[in-house]
């Protein structure tokens, strides 16, 4: 019995898919780069995961890399050194 449950857990555990963010489309692109230049950042790698747009590495007017996370209207949830 305990080594059926332990096999269905590690069964579980490969077979469930990894959930990562999709790209962001090329509109949705065109806004972030917007929403980036208005906090005085550029660059980064986009995507969208869990309700929200994330930038990971932008580069900021101060010259230090950032992670940004802003909302679905593309306004700024949060802007943490990276």
């Amino acid at each position: 019995m305990r080594t059926t449950i332990l096999a269905l857990g590690i069964l579980g555990v490969l077979i469930t898919p990894a959930f990562a963010g999709r790209p962001v489309t090329d509109e949705e692109r065109t806004k972030l780069v917007e929403a980036l230049k208005a906090q005085g950042c550029t660059g980064g790698k986009m995507e969208f995961d869990s309700n929200k747009f994330e930038v990971d590495d932008a580069t900021c007017a101060d010259g230090k890399k950032y992670d940004l996370d802003f909302d679905q209207a593309f306004a700024l949830l949060k802007k943490k050194a990276d």
